[in-house]
C-alpha cells in the first residue's frame, strides 16, 4: 500500500552509508523496487561501498538499477579509498545513477523542477573550533579541499535558483553541521564535516540538506540559516531509506510512514 502523502508534496527517500560489498547482493534490492509507490527520488549520500573497488560498486548498481524513480548520488570516502572513484562512478551512471560532484541535476516530478545539488565535501570542523588554511603546506591543502567543495556547492545551487527549481536539495556526504553529529566524540566532529559546506547551503538557499558519514550521530539538524538537515547516514535512520515530504513551498510535512 502507498504511504499516505501530502497533496502536491515532493517525496524523498534517502539513505547513505550503505557499505555494501559482494556479501550484501541483493539485501536492499527488495525495499528499492517499492520506491515508486513511496518515494518521488532517491538520495544516495555516499560511502555506498566497502573498500572503494569497482567489484563492490557493481552490487549497489545492481541495487538500485531499474528501481523506478531517478537515483541521485554523492559518493563518500570509503568510495574514494581504493583510487577508484572514477570507475566507481562510471558504473553508477551506467546503471542510471546521477552522480554529482560540485554539480547538479534538474528532475521532473508532478509537472514542477526538483533540483539536487552534490558535492562529497570534506573536513574542518565548525564555527570555533575549525582548521584554518594557513601554516603548512599540508595544512593549506587540506582546508583547500574542503572550501573548493564548499564553492562548487554553492555553484551548482546558484544554478538551480537560476533555472526556477521549485524545490532544491543540497546533497553530500560530510556534515555541514554539528547538530547532527550529536552522539559522535567530540574529538571527531572536525573529521565529520565542515562549516563552509553550510555557508555554501545558507548563501544561495536550499530547502533540504542531506548527508551521511556520521554512523553515531542524529538526524535531525539545520543550518544558522534555517535550511533544515538530516544526517541519513544507514546506522543512524535504521532502515532501507528515510522518506521526507516537501511541499509545493519546499516546507517539510512529517513523513509518509514506512
Amino acid at each position: 500500500m502507498s504511504a499516505p502523502t501530502v497533496p502536491d508534496a515532493v517525496r524523498v527517500a534517502a539513505v547513505g552509508d550503505i557499505h555494501l560489498s559482494p556479501d550484501c547482493q541483493g539485501l536492499l534490492r527488495p525495499a528499492f523496487a517499492a520506491l515508486p509507490d513511496r518515494a518521488d527520488l532517491l538520495l544516495l549520500a555516499g560511502d555506498l561501498t566497502r573498500h572503494g573497488t569497482v567489484e563492490e560498486a557493481e552490487v549497489v548498481a545492481g541495487e538500485v538499477r531499474e528501481c523506478g524513480v531517478p537515483v541521485v548520488a554523492v559518493l563518500g570516502n570509503h568510495d574514494y579509498h581504493s583510487g577508484q572513484e572514477e570507475a566507481i562512478t562510471r558504473v553508477l551512471r551506467d546503471a542510471g545513477v546521477h552522480v554529482l560532484e560540485g554539480d547538479a541535476t534538474v528532475l521532473p516530478v508532478g509537472g514542477r523542477k526538483v533540483g539536487v545539488a552534490g558535492a562529497k565535501g570534506f573536513c574542518g570542523g565548525f564555527v570555533g573550533r575549525s582548521a584554518g588554511e594557513f601554516g603548512e603546506p599540508e595544512m593549506k591543502a587540506f582546508v583547500r579541499t574542503t572550501r573548493l567543495s564548499a564553492e562548487r556547492l554553492s555553484a551548482a545551487l546558484g544554478e538551480l535558483a537560476a533555472d526556477g527549481c521549485a524545490v532544491r536539495i543540497a546533497l553530500t556526504h560530510f556534515s555541514p553541521v554539528p547538530d547532527t553529529l550529536a552522539g559522535e566524540p567530540l574529538e571527531i566532529y572536525p573529521f565529520l564535516g565542515s562549516y563552509l559546506l553550510a555557508e555554501a547551503i545558507d548563501e544561495v538557499g536550499a530547502d533540504l540538506a542531506v548527508h551521511g558519514h556520521a554512523h553515531l550521530g542524529t538526524e535531525h539538524g539545520m543550518t544558522a540559516g534555517g535550511v533544515r538537515v538530516r544526517n541519513v547516514a544507514q546506522p543512524v535512520i535504521g532502515r532501507a531509506f528515510a522518506l521526507y515530504q516537501l511541499s509545493a513551498d519546499g516546507h517539510e510535512q512529517p513523513p509518509p510512514g514506512l
